[in-house]
């Protein structure tokens, strides 16, 4: 089917108090993965590809976000492509003609005032080309191999106070917020701070974005789609799936070479865990 956005998709889940699951791609694999796990339990999905992928790709977008579109095009269910953690304008400004209808711009590793103004001149570029964007104030951590932020350390929670203003001086249309989990955890230990998410809620008339959910258990993430979270980020857990599986094909096969085996082996697993955490989420 065509394409639809990431925006119809979030507007859609917020306002039935629900949630739309972004997976992160980082190969043809996952992209397929993605689409039939969300076709196995006939949900609309979200393909993200973030700025790190990008890089991975040699800093080349338009390979993978091609393969994206075809695949989406052919799905049985309504797909969106997402550029996610963009910290990099020119990387940006290529967004629309590679076929995504949103972009996660990350400005929250600068001071407020300056988080501000490079968001609201994103917001501006991305709204004239027809874009919906989202933005992260407050830290959520455990990107690029840093490690989470104390929970009592500056930043490390989103203000309800500084986020009303923030989404009013931005005029982002989706606002990703710090309330306890963290990027790229391998175990799912994260506890989420519900009574932060709760005036977060009240204080913010766009959706709320959970990144880092990989960590977080499933009644955490039950109870965080029910205090308002309309978008939910996730990417380490099929990373882990995928390693899981070719280590285990290898282990059991050290002769083999051809990778159609193993790769197989590896999207069939992370299918598995697309369905699982779509079935999590109930995004139907």
């Amino acid at each position: 089917m065509p394409l639809t956005t990431t925006g119809e998709l979030v507007t859609r889940a917020a306002a039935a108090r629900s949630a739309v699951a972004s997976f992160n791609v980082i190969t043809l694999e996952h992209v397929e993965a993605v689409i039939a796990g969300a076709e196995s339990v006939h949900a609309p999905v979200v393909l993200q590809v973030s700025e790190n992928a990008v890089k991975f790709r040699g800093g080349q977008l338009l390979p993978l976000a091609r393969a994206a579109v075809a695949a989406a095009e052919r799905a049985a269910v309504p797909v969106a492509l997402h550029l996610d953690h963009v910290q990099s304008d020119a990387l940006l400004y290529q967004a629309a003609e590679a076929g995504f209808s949103s972009v996660m711009y990350d400005a929250a590793r600068l001071p407020y005032a300056q988080n501000l103004a490079t968001t609201r001149a994103a917001v501006d570029w991305a709204h004239a080309q027809g874009l919906w964007i989202e933005a992260e104030l407050g830290q959520i951590g455990g990107k690029n191999g840093r490690p989470p932020l104390d929970a009592h350390a500056p930043g490390a929670r989103t203000d309800p106070d500084e986020a009303r203003a923030f989404v009013a001086d931005s005029g982002v249309d989706a606002l990703a917020v710090a309330i306890g989990s963290a990027h790229a955890m391998t175990t799912r230990t994260a506890t989420l701070d519900h009574a932060l998410l709760k005036r977060l809620s009240a204080a913010l008339d766009v959706p709320l974005v959970l990144h880092g959910s990989s960590g977080v258990p499933d009644d955490e993430l039950t109870a965080a789609v029910a205090g308002g979270i309309a978008k939910v980020n996730i990417g380490t857990a099929l990373n882990i799936a995928l390693t899981g599986a070719i280590r285990d094909f290898l282990a059991e096969r050290p002769e083999a070479v051809d990778p159609r085996g193993y790769l197989t082996v590896a999207r069939e697993a992370m299918t598995r865990a697309v369905a699982r955490a779509l079935r999590t989420l109930g995004a139907f």
